[in-house]
């Protein structure tokens, strides 16, 4: 953006707030879904063995080792979904911000609040950027989201449904 003719500050211009959110070292793993998959899969592993520390102190789970292994692995998926969740928050944010026609900034506080239309340039370049860089951000996570959802929800149904 022009700084003559905008009157957005540099840090709330949806452009350098993408490049800042790239730049960020925990919204950056989304990037690439092999990664953000890889990275994800730890947090669960580490969220696993976590959980199951926690469940040993059940004398009930003791005497049940299936459940107690199965609960720990499906509650642990709770962690890598809360990751998710917010980087695909985050992404949505700056998705948003760069496709609407008109900026919402802040001159010095909440209170005063103002509203900057896009020149077209603008919208077709901050649009570009959303559509080529944002957008298979966004898939990648919805698809992650997904295969979390579905895998935390049959553990669920195995639950309800299963009497071990």
């Amino acid at each position: 953006m022009n700084q003559s003719k905008c009157p957005v500050p540099k840090e709330q211009q949806p452009t350098n707030e993408f490049i800042e959110l790239s730049k960020s070292k925990i919204f950056s793993w989304p990037k690439t879904k092999k990664s953000l998959i890889l990275i994800l899969i730890k947090f669960w592993v580490g969220a696993f063995v976590l959980f199951l520390v926690i469940s040993s102190g059940s004398v009930y789970f003791k005497t049940f080792l299936l459940k107690y292994i199965l609960l720990s692995f499906f509650s642990s998926l709770s962690i890598p979904l809360l990751i998710s969740i917010r980087l695909y928050l985050g992404w949505n944010h700056i998705f948003k911000r760069l496709t609407s026609e008109k900026v919402e900034y802040e001159e010095s506080g909440w209170y005063d609040g103002q509203v900057w239309e896009k020149p077209l340039v603008l919208k077709e370049k901050e649009s570009l950027i959303a559509s080529i860089e944002v957008k298979p951000i966004l898939k990648n996570l919805i698809q992650i989201l997904s295969i979390i959802s579905v895998l935390a929800l049959s553990g669920i149904l195995i639950f309800q449904y299963n009497d071990f």
